[in-house]
């Protein structure tokens, strides 16, 4: 299982690529649901959920709102 300093270090090496806005949205799109899978992330806003996993859901949260849709 991946941990989630190596998502933290993925979501580094896409902000800080050369990639297009295009590219980093689809890579951070991909990054969001590897997330998903591994952690379980719900589908629907879960607030037991989020205080429990609050490192990963800010991780998330993070990559969501770097994305421009």
């Amino acid at each position: 299982m991946k941990s989630l300093k190596d998502f933290h270090t993925k979501y580094e090496a896409i902000h800080q690529s050369n990639l297009t806005d295009d590219q980093k949205g689809r890579k951070y799109a991909d990054l969001m649901t590897e997330m998903e899978q591994v952690y379980k992330i719900p589908m629907i806003r879960n607030e037991a959920w989020e205080q429990e996993n609050r490192k990963v859901i800010a991780l998330y949260r993070k990559i969501s709102m770097s994305r421009n849709i």
